[in-house]
């Protein structure tokens, strides 16, 4: 029997629009009625950015503050699925798709209603997952599935590149020396085969099991050097976010924290985590084990 499935997101560059053109072309093609809506902010944010204007969201990002949208229209007042793409920023839900989340005719679409969220990410999409559940939580949505692409590349390098498309708004090889940035496209590509297994569920109209499918099927994957940045540094940054957001003169600040984020990832994280390698992490085995498989479920 054919479903109602929305699919809703926001994106700058088109990767995201790209991953879930690949994801839901199985679902398309078993007959589903797949409504795709593309939602704009109504005052929207340079692309490519200025390291100023990029800096200057980071506050609104990390507390959660909402911006407005332009207006969408569902066709639908209630959905078998909802699809919900989105990006991390600054660790954090990007402000449009916290603002999504939050829109009223959203939550009213969400409640009660299966959910699968999807990212295309630099790496670091933990926090915003996290965060993601909790609102869908107090929506009264139920997650049953949850997928996370990003950068394999080194940390590091997928730093330097992210920065090189955000800043130039070129998708190439910087110096033709460096990988192409973002999610490569055989990850892309192969996002077709995790609807396939979406469509099966579907039919079943039982989404008992799906998590832990998509888990074997490397859907999503929690590295524990990412884990580990990501539960000391999110909390760094909502301490920053809130000193920030209450300075009238906001300039230097942000120039303050840009260079504490570029002193943290290049020389504190690489000693940080050479510490905790030869001291905690060996013992820490079983407490790993359960981190991993809180970050990768959906409850």
């Amino acid at each position: 029997m054919s479903k109602k499935i929305l699919v809703i997101y926001y994106t700058q560059s088109g990767q995201l629009e790209n991953i879930l053109d690949h994801f839901t072309a199985p679902l398309i093609e078993a007959g589903n009625m797949v409504e795709k809506v593309r939602v704009h902010v109504a005052n929207d944010y340079p692309f490519p950015w200025t390291g100023k204007s990029f800096f200057a969201v980071m506050p609104d990002c990390v507390l959660g503050v909402p911006t407005e949208l332009k207006p969408f229209p569902l066709s639908e007042k209630k959905y078998d699925l909802v699809i919900f793409g989105y990006q991390a920023w600054f660790l954090s839900p990007s402000i449009p798709a916290n603002s999504i989340l939050l829109h009223p005719s959203v939550k009213a679409v969400l409640k009660d209603t299966p959910v699968i969220t999807i990212t295309g990410a630099r790496n670091m999409w933990i926090s915003a997952m996290q965060r993601i559940k909790k609102i869908l939580k107090a929506a009264d949505a139920k997650l049953v599935g949850s997928i996370a692409l990003f950068d394999k590349h080194h940390n590091l390098i997928s730093f330097i590149t992210i920065f090189y498309w955000m800043f130039k708004g070129k998708k190439g090889r910087l110096l033709n020396i460096f990988p192409k940035p973002g999610v490569s496209d055989a990850d892309i590509e192969h996002t077709r085969h995790y609807g396939t297994t979406v469509q099966k569920y579907c039919n079943a109209q039982n989404w008992d099991g799906l998590q832990d499918e998509l888990i074997q099927q490397k859907a999503i994957e929690v590295k524990y050097n990412l884990m580990f940045i990501e539960s000391k540094a999110s909390k760094i940054f909502a301490i920053w976010a809130n000193i920030i957001s209450k300075k009238k003169k906001k300039t230097a600040w942000l120039v303050a924290f840009k260079y504490y984020l570029l002193i943290a990832l290049f020389i504190a994280a690489p000693i940080i985590l050479t510490i905790d390698f030869i001291f905690f992490k060996p013992f820490l085995s079983e407490r790993i084990k359960k981190q991993k498989q809180l970050y990768s479920g959906v409850n």
